[in-house]
């Protein structure tokens, strides 16, 4: 088995955030509670990330397209300094319609697969899927080569990405520290 991490990185993606708009007090973060234990291990850390610098969040929960727009319709009206787009499959799949509302709605916004960043989106951090990917073939060329997969090791995703559109932070009035511009590892002009 392969651990990507997906909500571990949380508090890196909060820090992410602060880098990028140091006024970060209040944060959103965009749970799917249709996805339960990705949204508990994701409301755990931010939580406890948020705890850490200080940062109030506030949830939104979303399970289908219409639930997306309704809670980008109430963020607009509150109003929050930053969004925290929770991991999970759901998620990367509407990663346009969310890269579009927080953009439509000037919400600077942060999600786990470097797909959101390609798709528009503000910035990502996650795992780099393609080394994932190459550690899930490794593996499976074990078991094919006779290993049990009950004595093999779980494996651990040892890469990961920060990606910035830079694109979007100008649409959004941001300016990209350069020490952020330098610890990416893509910058989407």
């Amino acid at each position: 088995m392969v651990n990507v991490f997906a909500a571990e990185l949380a508090a890196k993606r909060l820090e992410f955030l602060r880098e990028l708009v140091p006024s970060v007090n209040r944060v959103a973060v965009l749970l799917n509670r249709a996805e339960p234990t990705i949204a508990a291990a994701n409301l755990r850390d931010v939580e406890a990330a948020a705890a850490a610098l200080a940062v109030q969040i506030r949830v939104f929960n979303a399970s289908t397209i219409a639930e997306i727009d309704t809670a980008f319709a109430a963020l607009a009206s509150e109003r929050p300094d930053a969004l925290f787009v929770s991991s999970g499959l759901f998620f990367l799949i509407r990663r346009v319609q969310i890269a579009h509302l927080a953009t439509r709605y000037a919400i600077p916004a942060i999600a786990s697969p470097r797909a959101y960043s390609e798709a528009g989106g503000l910035m990502s951090y996650g795992t780099n899927l393609s080394d994932a990917h190459h550690q899930v073939g490794i593996y499976v060329g074990r078991i094919l080569k006779g290993a049990k997969p009950a004595d093999l090791p779980v494996v651990q995703s040892a890469k990961f990405e920060l990606i910035i559109n830079a694109s979007t932070a100008r649409m959004l009035g941001l300016n990209v520290p350069p020490s952020l511009l330098a610890t990416a590892d893509e910058v989407i002009e």
